[in-house]
């Protein structure tokens, strides 16, 4: 157990962040498993639709700081990808 008053802070602020990023780490992976879900039932409104809100999503946690905008950018280019691949077939 920590002894000193700022190891007892620094505890308290890394169990506060943890819960934080686990909360956002279950909405990312949620909002990316709908498009998945959408494109592999091959409903074509339904991909489009949680793609959109996918976009809007990925792009506020980047405002977060929770992940960075170059890995925001890739995880929506492969999304829309899968997306369009679908509404071309």
């Amino acid at each position: 157990m920590a002894h000193h008053k700022s190891a007892k802070k620094r505890i308290l602020q890394t169990a506060k962040r943890t819960e934080r990023n686990r909360y956002y780490r279950t909405r990312f992976k949620n909002i990316v498993k709908a498009v998945h879900e959408a494109v592999e039932a091959g409903d074509k409104a339904a991909a489009a639709e949680a793609f959109k809100v996918a976009n809007k999503k990925i792009h506020a946690l980047v405002s977060k700081g929770f992940i960075k905008k170059q890995t925001a950018a890739r995880k929506v280019s492969r999304l829309h990808k899968m997306v369009n691949k679908l509404e071309a077939a």
